[in-house]
This record gives C-alpha cells, structure tokens and sequence, in this order.
C-alpha cells in the first residue's frame, strides 16, 4: 500500500481526496498545514505529496521549496487558479503536476497512479541507468551525474532528460517529452515541457555541467540532447 500525504487547510477538501484515493489502495496522512506536512515528511515513509497553494500562514508554494530542499518525493499541486503564471509557477519551485480545481477522482487518481507507476521503476530498475559520454543518469537516485558535479532532478526533469540521453541527437517534439514525463493522455500544455527544460538547463549550469554543448532547443520543432 503507498501512502500519500494531503495537505490543505480545508477539511472538506482533504476528505474529499482521501474519499477518492482509498477505494484505489491508497493510505492517506492529512495534515491542514505547511508546518505539520514538513515534519510528517519527515519522520513518514511518504510515496506522494498532494499540496494545495493556497493556505495561511505558510502556503503551497514555500511548503514546496522547503521539501525540495531534503527531498524528491513526487509533488502534486492543488490549485483554483487556472492561469498559466501560476502553474508555471509551482513546475520552477519543483512541483511534477497540478491540478485545477475542481477535478474528478478519475483525474485524481490517473495523475496519482501515473507518477507512482515509474517510481517503483526507478528504485527497482538499476539496469536502467543511462551512460552517454561523461553523464550518468542513476535512475534510483532521480540524479544526474558529471564528473564530480551531482545535480539532483524532480520527477518530470527525471524522464524528460531519460528521454533525450537514451536517443542522443534524436529531435524530440515536445508532445513526445511531455509523455514521457506524465506516462499518460493528458490536457497538459505542451509548453509545460519548456518550463521543466529551463529549470534543467538551471540545475545543470549551476552543478558546473557544460549545459549549452548538450541540451539543445531545435528551434520551432523541440529539444535533443547532442
């Protein structure tokens, strides 16, 4: 059974997703703030966090950022605006999905068993490790290596760069990054792609990787990795 951590400060919201989650299998913790989520994350074995954006005192997006600043546990956004800013938003401070409200549980739980579904891959799988030139993507550690720089990536960047390392110089369009990062028919814009490439291309300047030789946009089509 894998457990999923709900956080909203709205009661009625988080019995509404546990509703929807456990007749899948799912156990779910809830907590109703930032400060609570962080410390049972903590100390839980947690597979998935559904984070909702807007709370008091600490809201979904500082939760977020401090998360990432000790794990890579799969992030679920929870949002009532719809706008791309915001959305956009949450995929820089290292969010994998969101969700608008309203949804339905099919959405719900379809988003949910598509980020969990590649997880046991990665820490099951370690012969899907991926070597090219001076990189080495360990697929049970969701991180990238080069040389004696390490950059830790989300889930999303994860599989978008799996991608584009496993075909090297293969043009890939962006609906074809954007399936292999969601595993699943999504409503998604396809510019959500663009947005986990620029946080990449940030992670791997900043861990000293020569970024620009690799990583490339082919203008007006995608990305490939060179």
């Amino acid at each position: 059974m894998q457990t999923v951590l709900l956080v909203d400060d709205e009661q009625r919201m988080l019995n509404l997703v546990e509703l929807f989650l456990v007749p899948h299998g799912f156990k779910c913790l809830k907590e109703k703030n930032g400060e609570n989520a962080l410390e049972t994350l903590g100390n839980e074995k947690v597979n998935l966090v559904i984070l909702d954006v807007m709370m008091p005192e600490m809201d979904g997006w500082e939760v977020c950022k401090k998360i990432r600043e000790f794990s890579q546990v799969p992030i679920i956004m929870l949002t009532a605006r719809s706008d791309k800013l915001n959305l956009v938003k949450g995929l820089n401070i290292g969010a994998d999905d969101y969700l608008t409200k309203p949804f339905d549980e099919r959405e719900l739980v379809a988003r949910v068993n598509a980020i969990l579904r590649r997880v046991p891959i990665v820490d099951e799988c370690n012969r899907d490790n991926v070597v090219y030139n001076e990189f080495y993507l360990d697929t049970e550690k969701y991180s990238l290596y080069y040389e004696n720089s390490t950059a830790q990536l989300t889930s999303k960047e994860f599989f978008i760069v799996k991608a584009l390392m496993s075909r090297p110089s293969k043009v890939y369009v962006r609906e074809e990054l954007l399936n292999a990062a969601w595993d699943y028919e999504t409503e998604t814009d396809i510019r959500t792609v663009d947005s986990h490439i620029r946080n990449l291309r940030e992670k791997l300047k900043k861990a000293g990787f020569p970024t620009n030789e690799f990583l490339k946009t082919v203008w007006g089509i995608g990305y490939k990795w060179n």
